[in-house]
């Protein structure tokens, strides 16, 4: 349960799959929302994501915010709040800002990241604990959140075959994190929108105190230019977690519904 937001946004890679789409899978005005349930039947919370556009020292920037928070009866017992930002490059879908602020049943979290992409280093002010480092980074390093809007645009899908793996270079809280992903192929899934034409991938995760095993994540995405997230479904130590696209709006693509 404390990992509501995260596995939704940990969904990365690159490798030689990528290169540029012709034209962009999103735009300012993008928004998502969200539904999780846990364990198949309890409703356990929803998140949003949206894009706005602003100028970042003089940058022209996409500002995306994602919000995470329980609902129904399990925030009585314990109650999540998330927040996460990242400031992107508008043409290279590179961070140069991101916010963590979290409050997960007590655990809470509020760091402040700024990305010097032309020297790697990565400029961490832990604000709960008063603290200011500097760490070096991979060249063109991603967030959490920049990942999935990178990705959006430049995963070559039609080079992947099933079974393949592609890797990202992620900042994560105040350390370097490589985060692998395998291709499971085309499917079709039932969604609130009809059936979806989807493309399905195992995101690596750390087994441990939240996930069961490595492979404890699936995710769906559209099979379209829009490449919405649709699904993810994880497997937890205790019970399992879905979430499902429930509403969005601003797309810049047709989203393909199959029709029986």
């Amino acid at each position: 349960m404390k990992k509501l937001y995260l596995i939704l946004i940990i969904i990365g890679c690159v490798s030689s799959h990528i290169e540029a789409q012709n034209e962009s899978a999103f735009n300012t005005g993008e928004w998502f929302k969200f539904e999780m349930s846990y364990s198949g039947f309890l409703k356990a919370g929803e998140a949003t994501l949206e894009v706005k556009e602003l100028v970042f020292k003089g940058t022209p920037v996409y500002h995306v915010v994602g919000k995470g928070w329980t609902t129904g009866p399990i925030k009585w017992f314990f109650k999540v709040e998330d927040r996460y930002e990242t400031y992107m490059d508008k043409e290279e879908y590179i961070p140069y800002k991101f916010i963590r602020k979290i409050d997960e049943g007590g655990h809470t979290k509020n760091l402040e990241i700024e990305f010097d992409q032309s020297r790697n280093l990565a400029h961490v002010h832990n604000i709960k604990k008063n603290t200011n480092s500097i760490i070096e980074t991979k060249p063109r390093v991603q967030d959490m959140v920049s990942t999935f809007y990178y990705l959006r645009n430049k995963l070559d899908v039609k080079g992947l075959k099933k079974n393949d793996e592609v890797h990202i270079d992620m900042f994560f809280d105040e350390e370097n994190y490589m985060f692998k992903l395998k291709y499971l192929g085309e499917d079709a899934i039932d969604t609130e929108f009809g059936k979806v034409a989807a493309l399905k991938f195992r995101p690596y995760v750390m087994a441990g105190r939240v996930f069961k095993e490595e492979e404890s994540l699936t995710l769906w995405v559209s099979n379209d230019k829009n490449k919405l997230p649709l699904r993810v479904q994880a497997d937890l130590a205790v019970g399992s977690l879905r979430a499902d696209l429930s509403a969005f709006k601003g797309l810049i693509h047709p989203f393909n519904i199959i029709m029986d």
